[in-house]
């Protein structure tokens, strides 16, 4: 029988994601993520894997502790139209409290992994899947109480709540400003009013 491991595994994984999210991948080394968490680089080994296989549990436990969470919170206690704007936010103020401008790290292992790597890409585009699905279920719900406009179909509404808070994520890396992020959150919820005529409406007669 195995010795028990003497560490919370979940509070170490932690630590693993605060280093590949503020490093990324390739820079972040396995003797890196041992010192990080705390472990020897032979237990680091026997709990998780290779550093791909410690990457792929990392991210996994950044989107259920993120995305996730966020998402449980909000679709169990607020209106669909409410809870997009909570959600857009939370996702500012989240981006405007990290002095270390890390971004998304999603949206980061989007951009490093992704275009080389099948495996990752197809995980990552799993998640954003998940995220779009999120917004058009508000949306869904919000075109049939009334609170959200029919203006535009569902889907193209989600995709355009999907594009703006993949653009906010980009650019908390770089230009981490309230007035910028609230500058694309503005038109983004504007879109859901319900006032909006129906698109055949809005064309000249």
């Amino acid at each position: 029988m195995g010795r028990p491991r003497q560490f919370d595994e979940e509070a170490v994984l932690g630590l693993a994601v605060e280093r590949f999210w503020e490093h990324g991948y390739e820079a972040t080394s396995i003797r890196d993520l041992a010192a990080s968490m705390g472990l020897t680089t032979a237990s680091l080994y026997n709990s998780f894997g290779d550093k791909r296989s410690l990457y792929r549990q990392s991210l996994n436990f950044y989107v259920e502790h993120s995305f996730a969470d966020r998402v449980n919170r909000f679709e169990a206690s607020l209106p669909p139209r409410d809870a997009v704007e909570a959600f857009f936010a939370e996702i500012v103020d989240r981006s405007l409290a990290d002095p270390k401008r890390k971004g998304c790290m999603l949206v980061n292992s989007a951009l490093e992994l992704a275009p080389h790597d099948p495996e990752f890409q197809r995980m990552i585009a799993q998640v954003l899947v998940r995220v779009e699905a999120f917004f058009q279920r508000c949306v869904e719900s919000g075109q049939t109480d009334g609170t959200i406009s029919t203006a535009q179909p569902s889907a193209d509404l989600a995709r355009m709540l999907l594009a703006g808070l993949l653009g906010i994520r980009v650019l908390a890396r770089v230009r981490p400003e309230r007035e910028l992020f609230e500058g694309i959150v503005r038109p983004l919820l504007a879109m859901l009013d319900p006032t909006i005529p129906p698109a055949k409406e809005l064309l000249p007669s």
